[in-house]
């Protein structure tokens, strides 16, 4: 082998769906992609870590028939004003991805950050319960 080929794998992991895209390196050609409704039937399963494993695995084959051996990962939060943490699919593919073989190499977190977003709802006396 003359030298490892590398390639990016953006996940976006909210908690109604995970989407894994892999690119080349420059983000400019797709290479394969899946997303929690191409493997899971039923709506809630979408979001699984079971889901993002098995998407995991799918596109860690089809990377090595393309001969790529190691990835880059950006990860993506839900954006806007709500919690800005990644849904538990983001940890369990990056682990799937690890688990299939292939060398992993930056883990980069790249959610969209608001300065000073939109207004929380409730108006000017809060949520009257």
């Amino acid at each position: 082998m003359t030298g490892d080929r590398w390639a990016m794998a953006h996940i976006f992991s909210s908690f109604n769906n995970t989407v894994i895209t892999i690119t080349d390196m420059t983000g400019a050609e797709t290479i394969a992609r899946a997303s929690g409704g191409m493997i899971a039937k039923a709506d809630r399963d979408e979001s699984s870590p079971y889901t993002a494993m098995l998407m995991a695995t799918q596109l860690a084959e089809r990377l090595k028939e393309r001969e790529i051996t190691g990835i880059h990962v950006k990860v993506k939060a839900a954006a806007g004003r709500k919690s800005r943490t990644t849904a538990p699919g983001a940890q369990a593919a990056i682990r799937a991805f690890a688990r299939a073989g292939l060398r992993i190499g930056r883990i980069e977190d790249v959610t969209p950050i608001p300065h000073d977003g939109t207004k929380r709802p409730g108006g000017k006396r809060g949520r009257r319960v």
